[in-house]
């Protein structure tokens, strides 16, 4: 261990009193070392933290915690189309409030949202890119592409989570298992959008989750292909009956229908009937389903076997 991790206090305190360590979140993230190999928790007091986070690549082991799960709030509102302060136009892959590239990340009981509005467009909430991703018991909200699970070779783990959103508020590249997650959808439109490799054997994973929307929403789908081999699955969740009868979207491209992997099994509630659904999606075995465990979905990292710091 070098000096400078010796050094450092395992423990800050974020306040905007001014009676922590930092009053912005930005400043203790800052404080973590590059290339950081000891576990750091960040601790944040209750507020409305209005800022745009970003966690580099090499500050590993680092876990955010809030004082309150609903008034521990970060939140920003860049959204496509909005120009930056250094003149250029956002994007989506620019849009986030929290860019996440560090490995072994967890939060707990915290508010990452995207304020943006309805009609913003691509407004991302939180990104993430590094591997080894844990939130329990956060909300993630926002409108259209709330949660940019972006990192190809990215292992994510909600648990207890509240995630909303409008458009494909869930979506990209990476392995995810949503675990006793509430998902809500705000409007009309498409819960997923994975673009899953085609060498995974496993996508998004909805595991005992609640699926409900806003009143008058009652046109949804599980999920559209963003790339051809998008993998989801919904495993024992309740589904809402704004989820359409067919269940699932082609993404208006016939040639999806061929190479999406998407499954449901022993789902309950009024969106979970199989009768209608599309025949290119499957119910799986209880052999198949059997095989749905966390150790074989994030390939042999288990968060929940592994000590939160407090």
């Amino acid at each position: 261990m070098t000096a400078a991790h010796a050094q450092f206090p395992q423990k800050m305190v974020v306040a905007q009193d001014g009676t922590g360590n930092y009053t912005t979140v930005q400043q203790a993230l800052d404080a973590v070392p590059l290339n950081n190999r000891s576990p750091i928790e960040i601790f944040i007091r209750k507020g409305v933290y209005k800022e745009k986070l970003y966690l580099d690549s090499t500050k590993n082991f680092v876990t955010m915690i809030g004082e309150s799960a609903n008034e521990t709030v970060i939140t920003y509102d860049d959204h496509t189309g909005k120009i930056a302060p250094d003149g250029s136009i956002i994007n989506t892959i620019t849009s986030q409030t929290f860019y996440i590239k560090a490995d072994d990340f967890t939060a707990t009981n915290l508010v990452f949202e995207n304020n943006a509005g309805m009609t913003a467009g691509q407004a991302v909430a939180v990104r993430v890119q590094g591997d080894k991703v844990f939130f329990t018991d956060c909300s993630l909200r926002g409108f259209q592409d709330v949660l940019f699970t972006s990192g190809e070779n990215s292992r994510q783990y909600y648990k207890h989570c509240y995630i909303e959103g409008t458009t494909d508020f869930i979506f990209g590249a990476a392995t995810v298992l949503f675990d006793s997650c509430l998902i809500r959808s705000k409007k009309n439109s498409h819960v997923t959008a994975a673009s899953t490799p085609k060498e995974h054997a496993y996508g998004y994973v909805f595991r005992k989750c609640r699926l409900v929307a806003d009143t008058g929403v009652n046109k949804v789908s599980l999920g559209r292909p963003w790339r051809p081999y998008a993998n989801v699955v919904y495993l024992e969740c309740m589904i809402g009956d704004h989820i359409l009868a067919q269940g699932w979207d082609n993404w208006k491209n016939p040639e999806n229908e061929k190479t999406a992997r998407y499954a449901e099994y022993k789902n309950t509630g009024p969106g979970a009937g199989i009768s209608g659904r599309v025949s290119w999606a499957r119910q799986l075995t209880d052999a198949e389903a059997a095989k749905y465990t966390i150790d074989n979905i994030l390939n042999g990292w288990n968060p929940l076997k592994q000590k939160i710091i407090h």
